[in-house]
């Protein structure tokens, strides 16, 4: 009897637990059709302004007090720019503090102390890296409202983001694959550089596109370090016709990019330039999914190559 009514008991509790996993299930959908279904309608409704304006003129031409001449030339250049230099700055050196941290630190209370403000520096909001980059790049080493000041404040601001994916990529990497390099006489750095890395290099490349699709739609860094809302006019081009054929005047040009583009024409009080903002919102919506498309998709193809 007693054994009988112990069974009765433990199938009620399992179906008790049942229940709440389902009712958790239930909630859990809930929160995510609501997160899902309100961005399909707000991008139904960016699709529905903005995609009679999306023209060839429309990439092509500049800023216009006109909107129906109004493009987002300017815009694109300057934010491609801008991604450029933010690559080349955050990712070697958040990559190079992952891989050291990770790998060669030793484990005392300043790596620690380095690791807890790393993970809080994620967190941070993007005001205070302009605030900062205002005092540092702008007053401080005089490099003005440029496109560098625009590249190195962004980099500051996805800097924790990459350090920590490439931290979590090298951890997720067997110790086997270390333990069998130093048996057949690797050193420490050759077991890094040939084996560590290339396995890891998938998680690395995801957290950088995520960075940086998360660094070209930020708008707040990039006016407080004093972006144009306006500009009719491009950089001076990279590609110089005298040796060595290589400009960098462009990296100290005055600056605008597709956020501030948007801010620009939503706070004109025409229906017309709000119609453009929505279709440089959707050419921004576009670039940022495709980025996390090519994120997802290089991860998988990478993993899928790799064999343990």
């Amino acid at each position: 009897m007693n054994e009988t009514t112990r069974v009765r008991e433990l199938r009620a509790l399992i179906a008790s637990h049942k229940r709440w996993d389902i009712a958790f299930g239930i909630v859990g959908l809930l929160a995510l059709m609501v997160g899902v279904l309100t961005f399909a309608v707000l991008f139904m409704q960016m699709v529905i302004d903005g995609a009679p304006r999306l023209s060839w003129d429309f990439f092509t031409n500049f800023p216009s007090r006109k909107p129906d001449q109004a493009g987002i030339l300017s815009a694109m250049v300057g934010s491609t720019l801008v991604m450029f230099v933010t690559a080349m700055v955050a990712v070697p050196l958040g990559v190079g503090a992952g891989v050291y941290l990770e790998e060669y630190a030793p484990r005392n209370w300043m790596t620690d102390l380095i690791e807890i403000n790393v993970t809080n520096l994620a967190g941070v909001p993007s005001i205070v890296y302009g605030l900062l980059a205002l005092g540092l790049f702008v007053y401080g080493f005089g490099l003005g409202q440029s496109i560098l000041t625009a590249g190195l404040t962004l980099a500051l601001l996805i800097l924790p983001v990459v350090i920590v994916a490439t931290r979590e990529a090298i951890r997720s990497i067997p110790g086997a694959i270390r333990e069998g390099a130093y048996a057949l006489g690797a050193t420490k750095w050759q077991t890094t550089s040939d084996h560590i890395l290339p396995y890891a290099r998938g998680g690395i490349l995801t957290g950088v596109i995520i960075g940086m699709s998360r660094a070209i739609g930020e708008t707040a860094p990039v006016i407080t370090i004093g972006a144009l809302t306006f500009i009719a006019f491009l950089p001076p081009s990279p590609v110089s016709m005298e040796f060595p054929f290589l400009s960098f005047e462009w990296i100290m040009s005055p600056f605008t990019v597709m956020p501030i583009q948007m801010f620009n024409w939503t706070s004109r009080p025409e229906a017309a330039f709000h119609h453009n903002a929505a279709a440089a919102g959707l050419v921004l919506v576009v670039m940022t999914l495709s980025m996390n498309a090519l994120a997802i998709y290089i991860r998988y193809r990478l993993r899928k190559n790799l064999k343990w």
